[in-house]
């Protein structure tokens, strides 16, 4: 271990800046960069291109790096045949709907169990997280038999947006991740709310939400990105075509269709993720480590 202006590293600076040190550690840290971008962006790229290609083109063996005759009319077909236009729209207002869901509820049962501190919010808590140790694929029977016949009110929500926003709200990851950032707001803040004579709820409004848009934000994205990927649960509970998301829709059609054609619209589905990634990502990571460490 070497210590130099107060970082500790593995290599020692004078070993990186001689000629063998350096040689290895640009070598390794080539091969590793170069590695783990083939390995995230190769599906991308196999994606973009093989929507350009033909049918056979796509079909042979090995396959082409690049497409002898690019052929962008696959994305105005896919785009047309698949409906996509429809299909985006409902996952858009599904999405939207689990982000409003979320951050209501979630952030209520956060706040809760951070700074009300109920009677036995530590078992609740932990009762919440080991939910997370449950397989999802073990929840399907039990939520399916729920949407299908809501207890106490007996109601079918078959095609329903319920049946997508109801199981996302009650997510034990969220409510934790927005637990340990409310942890870290300073309980001056909440002791000068109280004797300013303002009401928890209040507090929550006009203290905690403002300064903890990082976190609010990474929460929202989460759920966009749920909704947006998710197959099986939107398959079966939206079995109308013209309740389905945009994965489901371009399953139903796949049969039907070349596969140049749904992979085009394989694209054109990924680009809003991509985007929101983009634009966010910086956000992202600010709202998961604002609230790692207190003080």
């Amino acid at each position: 271990m070497a210590q130099d202006s107060g970082t500790r590293t593995l290599i020692s600076h004078a070993q990186l800046r001689r000629g063998r040190g350096r040689i290895i550690y640009w070598t390794l840290l080539t091969v590793v960069v170069v590695g783990f971008t083939l390995v995230f962006l190769g599906p991308l790229y196999w994606m973009v291109t093989g929507a350009l290609k033909s049918g056979q083109e796509i079909a042979q063996t090995p396959p082409s790096l690049f497409p002898k005759d690019p052929q962008p009319q696959n994305y105005i077909d896919a785009w047309n045949n698949l409906d996509l236009a429809k299909l985006l729209f409902n996952t858009f207002y599904y999405a939207v709907g689990a982000v409003v869901f979320q951050l209501v509820f979630d952030t209520a049962a956060a706040y809760s169990l951070s700074k009300l501190r109920p009677v036995f919010g530590n078992v609740i808590l932990g009762l919440m997280l080991a939910t997370l140790m449950i397989p999802a694929m073990v929840l399907i029977v039990p939520q399916y038999v729920t949407v299908i016949d809501l207890p106490i009110l007996h109601i079918n929500l078959l095609d329903s947006p319920f049946a997508i926003w109801l199981p996302l709200v009650a997510n034990a990851f969220n409510i934790f991740l927005l637990k340990r950032f409310f942890d870290s707001i300073p309980e001056e803040l909440m002791a000068a709310a109280l004797m300013d004579g303002a009401t928890p709820l209040r507090t929550l409004w006009s203290i905690i939400l403002p300064i903890s848009r990082p976190i609010l934000g990474v929460v929202s994205i989460f759920a966009v990105t749920a909704v947006w990927k998710d197959f099986l649960w939107p398959k079966l509970v939206m079995p109308s075509p013209e309740t389905r998301t945009v994965s489901v829709g371009i399953y139903a059609f796949a049969g039907g269709t070349p596969m140049n054609v749904v992979i085009a619209a394989s694209v054109i589905a990924a680009i809003p993720t991509v985007v929101v990634f983009l634009v966010f990502q910086r956000n992202i990571m600010s709202g998961l480590t604002t609230g790692s460490l207190k003080g």
